[in-house]
């Protein structure tokens, strides 16, 4: 009997960060490598990638890292499991190479090769586990599923798919290959679940397709267009709207070059002529009737870049009376304060926005129905809903057992869960170690809770730093307290409560020094509550308090 166990290191309970593992026997299957951007709170982060210690543990055990497709929720987190675990990686061509643009943006792994190209005909056999490949439709050119086939039935990872019957060659799925995949036998089907609690019908990319055109066309001044650096399909309609109407195409968001430039190399991105691409320096030569701006952001969300060019603070563009700002993404729940302040501030530069939203559901994940009808193409006998917020993974249950599947054979994982197959059922087994390291500019890990406590109070209440002098041995002050304040209090207008500050530090470090004892620590500390204590009576806040006592010599 095969030995079979099915791990969730990310991707559940969340949106991102995708990351799921196949131990079959003594192999590890590692599926996606993938990040999120932080939610509002984690001031100062920069990614959130899982935590991988236990891949680190068992490196030597790891057939390969299997990657879907080339969004950051799949691939971002790779050059962090790259640095201590340097396993092949598989993907297709062009999701190899933007793999490649994340791994060399990394200075301890920029020189890793060992890449591996595969498409949906692509078979690898691993001692005894055969691992092949499915088209599927997604927002990128060349999403594959992943299929690993055991003594026990097959294990496959739908990856983010939608199904489009309109879908282009390269954005296709293999219906065929699906059905023969569900008559071999599907042990387990870890299935997409992004869109799972709606029944709205998804427009076809034909139809986005047209949309855009027609908005393009029935604007007379220049347009601004926020799209996903990543999301190949709406920025080939936006070059094609460009050249049917006769327009330009300024690229000026995160990454958006680098990705753009790839997949033209790779011809998963086409343009009608050599002219329609210009570089922002070159804008003054053309009519605002003549332009396209073409502005992205991680996550698809350019919302920063937009309030800069609302503000005057972008470094290309300026939103001016006349402009059309164009969204074409569909922002997160947790942006959708933040999109409304930056909609204001577009109107009040003069600026008019549109939401392709408010005329046309679009999402890259399929709903309630399109994961029906991949579970009954399939045949599962086990459901592991992944990839969603937990209310999406328990409308993914429904929707499977609205279509026949037992509750029982139906599970709901939480990071680092661990399910084992042991005598014809899934039974869970323990967990391993899960959840959230956050990446701040170099530093891997070292932001945890306290830090991020310290920085909401610093941005909520701002700092107090008082400075002291003693002498220990003659138990007296040198050099009286002196207190300065950032972000607290308006220094003009509360003299008062900062020389009362002052007074109160004075008086505590003397009662202290005339103790019998003496530690720096203990005496910060007495400053620190004393203070804490007579600024929160004073104004109910409670800031960042930096003692800084010093000794004389």
């Amino acid at each position: 009997m095969t030995n079979i166990k099915l791990t969730t290191l990310g991707g559940v309970r969340e949106n991102g960060k995708n990351m799921y593992i196949a131990e079959i026997n003594d192999s590890i299957f590692v599926l996606d490598a993938g990040l999120k951007y932080p939610e509002n709170e984690q001031l100062g982060v920069d990614v959130v990638i899982p935590n991988m210690e236990y891949l680190f543990e068992n490196s030597d055990r790891i057939a390969g890292v299997f990657l879907t497709h080339g969004h950051a929720d799949a691939i971002g987190a790779l050059p962090y499991l790259l640095t201590e675990a340097k396993v092949p990686v598989f993907g297709s061509e062009l999701t190899i190479e933007l793999a490649k643009l994340f791994v060399k943006s990394n200075d301890s792994v920029k020189k890793f090769d060992d890449f591996h190209v595969i498409d949906e005909n692509t078979e690898i056999d691993f001692g005894g586990t055969e691992v092949s490949f499915f088209r599927t439709t997604h927002s990128i050119p060349e999403s594959l599923g992943v299929v690993l086939k055991t003594s026990e039935g097959n294990i496959v990872y739908t990856g983010d798919f939608k199904f489009d019957q309109t879908a282009s060659e390269s954005y296709a799925t293999d219906f065929g290959r699906l059905a023969e995949i569900g008559r071999e036998g599907v042990l387990a089907l870890l299935s997409d679940s992004a869109n799972a609690d709606s029944n709205i019908q998804v427009a076809s990319e034909s139809e986005v397709g047209d949309e855009i055109t027609q908005t393009i066309a029935d604007w007379d001044g220049r347009i601004i267009v926020a799209a996903v650096a990543s999301n190949l399909s709406r920025i080939q309609q936006v070059f094609d709207a460009a050249a049917e109407t006769g327009r330009r195409v300024v690229l000026t968001g995160f990454d958006i070059e680098n990705i753009v430039r790839t997949a033209i190399r790779l011809k998963k991105l086409s343009l009608a002529n050599e002219s329609l691409l210009i570089k922002p320096k070159d804008m003054s030569r053309f009519e605002d009737h003549e332009l396209i701006i073409l502005e992205t952001g991680r996550m698809g969300e350019p919302i920063n870049g937009l309030r800069k060019m609302s503000i005057g603070r972008h470094r290309y563009v300026e939103i001016k009376d006349g402009d059309l700002v164009y969204i074409v993404t569909t922002p997160s729940i947790a942006k959708e304060a933040v999109m409304a302040r930056v909609e204001n501030m577009i109107y009040q530069a003069g600026g008019i926005v549109r939401l392709i939203t408010s005329s046309l559901r679009v999402s890259g994940h399929g709903n309630a129905r399109d994961l029906q009808l991949m579970i009954n193409l399939l045949r599962p006998r086990y459901l592991f809903p992944i990839q969603g917020e937990y209310r999406e993974l328990d409308a993914h249950a429904r929707a499977a057992m609205a279509v026949g599947m037992l509750p029982e054979h139906i599970f709901i994982p939480k990071k680092g869960s661990t399910m084992s197959y042991e005598h014809g059922d899934f039974v869970p087994s323990g967990a391993i170690t899960a959840g959230d390291i956050l990446i701040d500019g170099n530093a891997i890990g070292d932001v945890g809770n306290v830090v991020l406590r310290d920085r909401k109070v610093l941005s909520e209440d701002g700092i107090f730093i008082v400075a002291i002098t003693v002498n220990r041995r003659e138990k007296k002050i040198i050099a009286k307290a002196r207190v300065h304040t950032r972000g607290f209090v308006y220094l003009k207008k509360s003299r008062d409560i900062l020389r009362e500050s002052s007074e109160l530090i004075n008086q505590t470090v003397e009662d202290y020094l005339q103790g019998e004892e003496f530690e720096w620590s203990e005496l910060k500390g007495k400053v620190r509550d004393s203070l804490s204590k007579f600024l929160f009576d004073q104004t109910k806040r409670r800031p960042a308090i930096l003692p800084v006592v010093m000794e004389a010599k």
